[in-house]
């Protein structure tokens, strides 16, 4: 856990100074907070339940990175990410597919800013599933830690850390 801190806040030290030249990251934290939870709420309903290759590219940077604790660097840019979707979500029409729904824990949810370059986000989510329209049920827990870049207006998810992964009852 400690090392996951460590190397983020390697991450976003580096980031901060590479970002000159940037936009200007919104002033004002509350404002800030809804833009960032409310890109993490369109790129997670996306991702988790909607099947749109195009627009999730268009959510996630050029050099996009997802380390998760139980598959270690699991994309090394977006393009190779969205193709990883794609191929899983075109399956989801099929009446007896398997379904998954994310929720962030708002009570969780942090949100800081990082200079001339966007944000970072942390926080808890709840993983559920579903097969076909049977029961919804929770199945997971996990922390994590988002890096945000703001390119021009839109929000672009850089880097995420996925961790402390569990089974929920």
């Amino acid at each position: 856990m400690k090392f996951i801190i460590k190397t983020l806040s390697v991450c976003v030290s580096v980031l901060a100074l590479m970002a000159g030249g940037r936009p200007a990251v919104a002033a004002d934290v509350d404002d800030l907070r809804s833009q960032i939870v409310a890109a993490d709420a369109r790129l997670f309903e996306l991702f988790m339940e909607g099947c749109d290759p195009t627009a999730h590219r268009g959510m996630v940077t050029d050099d996009f990175e997802f380390f998760d604790d139980r598959g270690g660097l699991v994309a090394t840019n977006g393009d190779a990410f969205v193709a990883q979707y794609a191929g899983r979500c075109s399956g989801r029409d099929a009446p007896d597919a398997w379904r998954s729904r994310r929720e962030a824990l708002a009570e969780t949810i942090e949100i800081f800013p990082i200079k001339e370059y966007g944000a970072v986000e942390t926080g808890e989510h709840v993983f559920y599933e579903r097969q076909g329209e049977g029961k919804e049920r929770r199945v997971g827990r996990a922390r994590f830690a988002q890096m945000w870049k703001l390119e021009g207006d839109s929000w672009k998810l850089a880097r995420v850390f996925s961790y402390d992964h569990a089974p929920l009852p």
